[in-house]
């Protein structure tokens, strides 16, 4: 449901900010009086909002972040204004056009010297797809239309900012998921074109596998070794190369078909399939072992999970 929210002192503004999104603390940078509003929803864990507001500075300290579940990623799409967007190091000038990624589960800052407009997506980070490792190669990095994949992505997502929230149901949940996936393909194009040069090629064979298992989770017998021989290599590089990046070829496997699975669970249009046809239909037909798994990820049963008991 679309809202609009409005504060005019810093007080409320934290208040608005922070029920909005995430726990954020907000400081003044000059005596000018402030304003600002947040107008947008969320639709199936996907909010998306238009910030308004006069010059201001918010952040995310390690208090807060112990204080908050979940873990989230936050987009940020200039409107207009400048801002600067501080995480993990790294400081990224944020000019209209531009967009950047950041992580709410570590400190950030994002400080505006004077009136501006910003559109933030915020949605939990397993729906990305992308390994955390390599998301925090790119937050507090700007991108804009000089990326190759930008000038398609960031036209579509101003226009499906004052379009998502007002779309409830089935359609609106589809919606919100293909935002998502079209957000990871832009970031997973700029992660391998960022890589380290020695790194390069490992980045884009890793991608590269990835893209494949996505592709092959219905298999329920896929296996390193299947996976090795597509790939011409050893299944002993293979789980070094997955190592290297923090994960194991089977945690992945499980981690991205459960994903799936919960995605499907959550869809409307999806509500009439059974639970265990969703577990097999991403490669868990044995319907224990895919409750079991489901629950140790997500802390309910698949059924719980489409029921709403979470």
């Amino acid at each position: 449901m679309y809202q609009v929210k409005y504060a005019d002192d810093f007080a409320s503004w934290k208040q608005v900010v922070s029920s909005s999104f995430v726990p954020l603390d907000a400081k003044a940078v000059n005596s000018r009086p402030f304003t600002g509003q947040v107008g947008g929803g969320t639709v199936f864990d996907v909010g998306l909002m238009r910030v308004t507001a006069s010059a201001h500075e918010v952040v995310r300290t390690e208090n807060l972040i112990a204080r908050t579940e979940g873990a989230f990623y936050k987009l940020g799409v200039q409107m207009s204004g400048h801002g600067i967007l501080a995480q993990d190091g790294r400081e990224a000038i944020l000019r209209p056009g531009e967009l950047a990624i950041y992580d709410t589960q570590r400190p950030y800052s994002l400080a505006f010297e004077e009136d501006f407009s910003t559109l933030v997506m915020m949605f939990p980070q397993q729906m990305l797809g992308l390994s955390p490792e390599d998301v925090s190669e790119l937050t507090a990095v700007s991108m804009g239309a000089d990326q190759r994949l930008g000038r398609a992505v960031l036209p579509f997502l101003r226009e499906i900012a004052d379009l998502l929230p007002t779309i409830d149901g089935p359609i609106g949940h589809r919606l919100a998921m293909n935002t998502v996936d079209l957000l990871a393909t832009l970031l997973a194009d700029e992660i391998g074109q960022r890589a380290p040069t020695g790194d390069l090629d490992r980045a884009r064979q890793l991608r590269r596998i990835q893209h494949f298992i996505d592709a092959q989770l219905a298999d329920s017998t896929l296996s390193p070794g299947d996976i090795a021989a597509a790939h011409f290599m050893s299944t002993r590089s293979l789980h070094k190369l997955f190592s290297d990046s923090g994960h194991t070829v089977a945690g992945w496997i499980r981690e991205r078909r459960l994903e799936n699975c919960r995605r499907d669970l959550s869809d409307p249009l999806q509500s009439h399939a059974p639970v265990g046809a969703i577990g097999a239909r991403w490669g868990l037909p044995d319907a224990a072992h895919f409750s079991r798994a489901f629950r140790s990820a997500y802390g309910c049963s698949p059924a719980q999970y489409r029921r709403g008991d979470r």
